[in-house]
């Protein structure tokens, strides 16, 4: 079960990235389904998971096109409420060249989702759904009632902890992993995140808080994992990035849905990472997730 937000996502490629005043032709335009939420959501559905979906969407146009495209992708969205108003957007700025990204999000109907009506879901769903996803573009009540709910229902739940903002350590307590980038970890935490021994010191900050294992990305410079059995660092897939946009929750849905399979933590690991890189060799949010299959083929000719 995915627990976040739904957006629109309004994308424009341009190289140079216009600075503040000046005014730049760009060179593509795309509307589409994102969201943290949504994009773990499609994530992990691709990667083989039954996935439901638990967000809300306003009454506009893009509320249908969002919840659409959630289906088309076999996400269930019975759990999608519609509020009267807006959907969330997310105007999306991509560098051509780099495929670097700057984002603006305006959260609209996200911000109608309230911590009872989550906790509700996860009562409901907790037989077929032992692993949660969670991230933070939905209001606190709503992550504090999750990490609450998946502690006591014994539910496995993984936080995203973006955009990263201070939680109660009531939260942490909640969570089974914490999959924060090296600038999320960095806020959070006050470590500066240069290398594998920072980003370990990083991950301690999050371990004493009670998150059972921690998953540090570092885009091209592989990813650190800390938890009971020790430290590792994991190499990055060598890609060529396009666009950033939705690679870690490509990762982060991947690896929930692995995660949920009962494969083996290393496997589970692999895949995701997997599926990160390969979100960023294509423009877009959720059109750039893979599927299962796909990161099957790109394993296999490693």
């Amino acid at each position: 079960m995915v627990v976040g937000s739904i957006n629109i996502d309004l994308t424009v490629a341009a190289s140079p990235l216009p600075r503040p005043g000046e005014t730049l032709t760009g060179s593509s335009f795309s509307t589409g389904l994102g969201g943290k939420g949504a994009n773990q959501a499609v994530a992990a559905a691709r990667a083989g998971a039954t996935t439901t979906m638990v967000g809300a969407v306003g009454t506009d146009a893009f509320g249908s096109l969002a919840l659409d495209a959630l289906r088309a992708d076999g996400v269930d969205v019975g759990r999608v409420q519609q509020v009267e108003g807006a959907t969330g957007i997310a105007h999306i700025r991509v560098d051509a060249r780099t495929g670097e990204n700057t984002i603006v999000i305006v959260p609209e109907a996200n911000g109608a989702l309230t911590g009872p009506q989550v906790e509700e879901a996860l009562r409901a769903l907790a037989p077929s759904s032992p692993v949660v996803l969670l991230q933070l573009e939905t209001p606190l009540e709503v992550t504090l009632a999750t990490a609450r709910a998946c502690e006591e229902l014994g539910l496995r739940l993984v936080l995203d902890p973006a955009p990263a903002a201070p939680l109660p350590d009531e939260v942490w307590a909640g969570v089974w992993l914490a999959c924060p980038n090296e600038t999320e970890a960095e806020l959070l935490t006050g470590v500066k995140v240069t290398d594998v021994r920072s980003a370990e010191r990083a991950a301690r900050w999050f371990s004493e808080r009670g998150v059972r294992q921690v998953v540090v990305t570092r885009g091209g410079r592989g990813t650190v994992v800390v938890g009971p059995g020790g430290t590792s660092d994991i190499p990055a897939f060598g890609v060529t990035p396009i666009d950033t946009t939705a690679a870690g929750d490509s990762f982060a849905g991947a690896l929930g849905a692995a995660v949920a399979a009962g494969l083996a933590w290393p496997v589970a690991l692999r895949r995701a990472a997997a599926a990160g890189a390969l979100a960023t060799t294509r423009v877009g949010a959720s059109p750039s997730i893979p599927t299962a299959a796909e990161v099957d083929t790109y394993l296999r000719g490693r």
